[in-house]
């Protein structure tokens, strides 16, 4: 079937998947923090010794509003702001490492934000200082945080370097000068550049890039330019995501309006050049959004079946429990999830009552975490399977795999009923938030009655 057919048929509104179930499904009703603080213990105890646990910090300070930007943010210029808010997260690292059973052992943590280079090296390695003073480092560790290249100094990387940091994700988006400028988003080659070579010559061993495709004002001939400026850097790993364009729930959008956008047909052909040059240039596509140099660990996961995802992202590792810290951010234990209160303000003053700061969450049931495994397989393997006991056990299973007949028809999947496997095709890779929609339970058990979710594509 014609490509530009099945982007127009599939261009329809669907969750990223990095999580199942997406968080406007969670069933909130049944959660609890006692019963969340018990999955935690359940988790760990499981996993700690085997896996060690991840950690993932969001630091939301920001100097400007980046109007495409989906996340928590608080803009800022009052760095004053950051050794208050550095306190509180470790106080809520050591509520947390009170009703744990032994001394966790970590296997990741990611900065997020946000901005986390919005705070000084000096406050950022009380932060991490903290964190570890209460841990072990597993023997396979791999810390990671994002950065702005504008205000990422030599001091941060040697900084961060020496806590144990080893990957770093430089946020760019595009290199056009009238995209960052209506983005407010500002950094040139040349920071880029500097930042890169410095990482690089201190010892760092992936740095990422994270672009977007379909920003206001975008052009194939700006995009053009700026994959030629990022292929020249040569990063060794690439996050190419699609715009989110949800202005509803990110007021900064609309700085500008859908006209600015480009149209699906020119943002599809924005992406294929994104590919092909990535593609052609010793990238190889890694799940959804993401490329990879076969030296990355990333492209070594995905090889070796070992890729994992959740809400940082793809990681080239697997840990059963993930604890989110800061405001808004969201923890899994892989029995539950738990979201973090939105507003900084309201976060501090918990910690400070000695309350955890979750508002919300989902205890997954038995049928969520057999679909959220074939969702996992699909977004990092491309393929997934089951068994008639799956498939008594679980109806929904089989609800999801009659819908997957559509997709099947146009070229998107191969099922083999007799032996009860999916696998994704080529074709199929640039649909994989279609693919999975296609087994989320809940999301057709009850179809949003507005639009929650970003177009494909």
């Amino acid at each position: 079937m014609d490509i530009q057919h099945l982007i127009n048929k599939y261009h329809v509104a669907a969750p990223r998947y990095t999580s199942y179930p997406t968080v406007p499904y969670w069933n909130t009703n049944s959660f609890s923090t006692e019963n969340w603080l018990q999955s935690v213990q359940a988790s760990f105890s499981q996993s700690n010794l085997r896996d060690g646990i991840s950690l993932y910090i969001h630091l939301p300070f920001c100097e400007n509003l980046c109007t495409y930007c989906g996340c928590n943010t608080r803009i800022t210029k009052n760095h004053r702001v950051e050794e208050p808010y550095i306190q509180a997260v470790l106080k809520e690292w050591n509520m947390y490492c009170t009703v744990l059973d032994d001394v966790p052992r970590i296997k990741e943590i990611h900065l997020g934000g946000g901005t986390p280079t919005f705070f000084s090296p000096q406050n950022l390695q009380l932060l991490i200082e903290g964190i570890l003073n209460r841990a072990t480092v597993h023997p396979d560790a791999e810390f990671s945080f994002e950065a702005h290249p504008a205000n990422t100094t030599l001091t941060h990387l040697e900084t961060l370097y020496q806590l144990g940091f080893r990957r770093l994700s430089l946020g760019i988006q595009d290199f056009d000068p009238k995209v960052q400028f209506i983005i407010n988003r500002m950094q040139s080659y040349e920071q880029v550049k500097r930042v890169t070579e410095h990482a690089r010559t201190t010892g760092y061993s992936s740095v990422n890039y994270d672009l977007i495709y379909g920003l206001p004002l975008q052009t194939l001939n700006g995009m053009e330019d700026t994959l030629e400026k990022v292929s020249g850097l040569m990063p060794d790993r690439i996050a190419f995501y699609s715009y989110a364009h949800v202005p509803w729930i990110k007021p900064g959008q609309r700085r500008f309006t859908e006209q600015d956008l480009p149209s699906p047909a020119v943002k599809r052909q924005l992406y294929e050049l994104g590919r092909s040059v990535f593609t052609t240039s010793g990238y190889e596509e890694i799940g959804m959004d993401h490329f990879a140099l076969l030296s990355d660990s990333l492209y070594q996961a995905a090889q070796a079946g070992t890729l994992h995802r959740n809400f940082m992202g793809y990681t080239h590792q697997y840990t059963q429990l993930m604890l989110a810290l800061g405001v808004s951010s969201i923890s899994d234990t892989s029995f539950a999830f738990a979201q973090n209160v939105k507003q900084v303000e309201e976060y501090i003053d918990l910690i400070d009552k000695n309350i955890f700061p979750v508002f919300k969450g989902h205890l997954l049931s038995a049928e969520d975490r057999m679909i959220r495994g074939h969702v996992l397989n699909i977004m990092c393997k491309g393929q997934t399977s089951w068994t008639d006991i799956d498939i008594t056990a679980c109806p929904a299973l089989l609800q999801g795999l009659e819908r997957m007949h559509a997709l099947e028809e146009d070229g998107l999947v191969v099922l083999d009923r007799q032996q009860c496997t999916l696998w994704v095709t080529d074709t199929g890779k640039r649909f994989l938030r279609n693919i999975c929609m296609a087994l989320d339970a809940r999301l057709w058990e009850k179809q949003p009655g507005t639009q929650i979710f970003s177009y494909t594509g």
